[in-house]
């Protein structure tokens, strides 16, 4: 297996479950091979990110972009006109849209199409951010299945021949689950495949994935792939997805925060390999270095790269033994050279730590959710959902 410059060397590591044999996934026309695919987390899967994961991977596997909402796309945000870039390399171009106004996501999936900007699009259905959630919006929309009907009809209509995928969660709370009902309604509505994050929106990110219910949302709609979504940290992790709930694919968010390599240990597992990468701390800081450059070359300012790289230095550095005032100190950094002379002060000889493969990220879980008013009095009622409940977030 090639690796990019200044990334960790293949080690080989213990015993790893046996792989499935290795399938493609098919997202409408396009075959994903190995079935991996880059979960939409906003401010982290950026153009600069998704270059790193997709290196590791060696082109391999299907990588989401951020969030983009609708309203923004058609209204032309220069913002959001920035987070629809994708590198010439990046094929197929995957680009995840929220939206709450079935007009505005036909209109938004309609500029898509005829300005050649993406080659999927995936319809997010899982943030449980509360200011959205109560304004009707992410995870608590599949409820109203009526109005979720209507979103998926204007999208796989004005799609043409682009597959139209979603992601959800199992539903507002262990009462009012919406899964299996939102994927009857996408296979009638010509969604190409759904994702399913086996949470609540309560659960937001505590507690354990429900593996289970993947399962069951496999077996209710056949006629489409199920990518699961939920707990995985590991490459192992993956592999036991995949033979405990049947389910066609795996979708890796917290997982590979701080860790974009995890995308060639799964690689390697999908294939029967076992060359897992276990980096140095030399080897991280070299990565950390690369991804602060591709971020500041990406905004076209390195301080603001650097500023923005930030939030990814706790994550790369879990498990290392690194004082917590050299973390701080790391954590502020506004230029490549302080950060690469912070790296180069610890001991980067140090080993891959054991037990660095745990959770990442939020994890707070066992929330009240906040829905508008009589939002669960009927489930089918086509109740509209205000604009403001289009926020730039993302979550799921």
């Amino acid at each position: 297996m090639s690796t990019p410059p200044s990334t960790p060397n293949p080690a080989t590591a213990p015993d790893p479950a046996p792989a499935p044999a290795p399938s493609d996934l098919a997202i409408g026309p396009y075959a994903v091979r190995p079935p991996v695919v880059l979960a939409p987390m906003a401010g982290i899967t950026n153009a600069p990110f998704r270059t790193l994961c997709r290196e590791f991977s060696g082109g391999k596997g299907l990588f989401v972009s951020e969030m983009i909402t609708t309203r923004a796309l058609v209204e032309r945000n220069e913002k959001t006109m920035q987070l629809i870039h994708f590198d010439a390399s990046e094929t197929p171009r995957s680009i995840q849209l929220y939206g709450v106004d079935p007009a505005t996501v036909g209109k938004a999936v309609r500029m898509i199409v005829e300005e050649d900007l993406a080659d999927h699009i995936d319809l997010n259905f899982g943030c449980p951010v509360p200011k959205v959630t109560r304004k009707g919006g992410g995870s608590a929309l599949p409820y109203k299945r009526n109005l979720l009907r209507s979103i998926l009809r204007e999208a796989v209509a004005g799609a043409g021949d682009l597959p139209v995928t979603i992601k959800m969660r199992k539903g507002i709370d262990d009462d009012h689950l919406t899964y299996l009902d939102a994927g009857r309604i996408a296979v009638e509505e010509g969604v190409s495949a759904v994702a399913l994050h086996g949470r609540t929106t309560a659960q937001h990110y505590g507690g354990t994935a429900d593996w289970d219910a993947i399962a069951r949302l496999k077996e209710h709609v056949p006629e489409i792939p199920v990518l699961g979504n939920g707990d995985i940290w590991s490459a192992d992790d993956a592999l036991r997805m995949v033979r405990e709930t049947g389910c066609d694919g795996v979708v890796v968010g917290r997982g590979c925060l701080g860790r974009p390599w995890l995308f060639a240990d799964l690689v390697a597992s999908f294939e029967g390999r076992d060359d897992f990468l276990r980096p140095t701390l030399r080897e991280v800081a070299d990565v950390m270095v690369r991804h602060a450059t591709l971020l500041g070359e990406w905004i076209g300012d390195e301080a603001r790269g650097v500023i923005d790289f930030r939030k990814h230095v706790a994550w790369y550095l879990k498990g290392f033994a690194v004082g917590s005032e050299m973390r701080k100190r790391l954590a502020i950094t506004s230029s490549l050279e302080t950060l690469r002379a912070g790296l180069d002060e610890l001991d980067l000889d140090q080993p891959w730590p054991t037990g660095a493969d745990g959770p990442r990220g939020r994890t707070s879980g066992n929330n009240r959710v906040a829905l508008p008013d009589g939002w669960l009095k009927d489930p089918y009622e086509c109740a509209g959902v205000g604009e403001d409940a289009e926020l730039d977030t993302s979550g799921g």
